[in-house]
């Protein structure tokens, strides 16, 4: 499983780097498309059609191969994406993982992969710390100041985690509320990105508890004034 996703994780970064291949050879040639997934498509597009003047021949079956390449590298992804949710939906442990807020059958299979045994971590916060999400104290004076997190650890768990923490932010945004009533003030004080890799922490602890404990996730109770 662990070895499927890095296989998923290496075709991701050849999707990355074909598409900014693609946007660089043709933002030479003056031709620029919106940031995202739409433009992109028009690029492709356009690469496909083969009709753009400004576009040398040669230039063109470059173009056209990275195309291909891109194609073939997005269909892999999608392939891996399959195995990854058929083998979570196997396993009982990865289901349960999939009901915290933020975490789906990418990252409850990483996490029942990684973990095969809870066990030998004491508690949450050791898996949180294994993984990179605990920041560096500094305590002067008795006052506790939290830095950034260092770039050890399990860097994809992290990197995932932190985008599951970022769906819920977003989400949160835009309903106006949130199951995380820790997590509003903290987002009025800080930034999004560092309100994200909190929630990361908390999402990661949790985790350890429910397969330490062979537990079911439980959804908090909203706090009363």
């Amino acid at each position: 499983v662990l070895m499927l996703h890095r296989t998923r994780q290496l075709f991701v970064r050849q999707r990355t780097t074909l598409i900014n291949a693609i946007r660089a050879h043709l933002a030479q040639f003056g031709i620029v498309a919106g940031v995202g997934r739409n433009g992109v498509e028009v690029l492709l597009d356009l690469i496909a059609k083969g009709e753009d003047e400004r576009i040398p021949p040669a230039a063109g079956e470059c173009l056209m191969a990275l195309a291909t390449q891109l194609e073939l590298v997005k269909r892999q992804i999608l392939e891996a994406d399959r195995r990854v949710l058929a083998w979570h939906r196997s396993s009982e442990l990865s289901k349960r993982l999939a009901a915290i807020p933020g975490v789906g059958p990418l990252i409850a299979s990483a996490l029942v992969a990684s973990v095969p045994d809870p066990s030998v971590f004491r508690s949450g916060r050791d898996l949180s710390a294994w993984i990179g999400l605990v920041p560096k104290q500094n305590s002067t004076g008795g006052k506790e100041r939290l830095g950034s997190i260092s770039k050890a650890g399990n860097r994809y768990l992290r990197s995932i985690l932190v985008v599951g923490a970022l769906s819920v932010i977003k989400r949160a945004k835009q309903l106006g509320h949130t199951r995380h009533p820790w997590l509003v003030p903290l987002m009025e004080r800080r930034s999004v990105r560092v309100a994200a890799i909190a929630l990361a922490n908390k999402i990661a602890r949790i985790a350890w508890a429910m397969m330490a404990r062979n537990q079911s996730y439980r959804t908090p109770l909203p706090t009363t004034e």
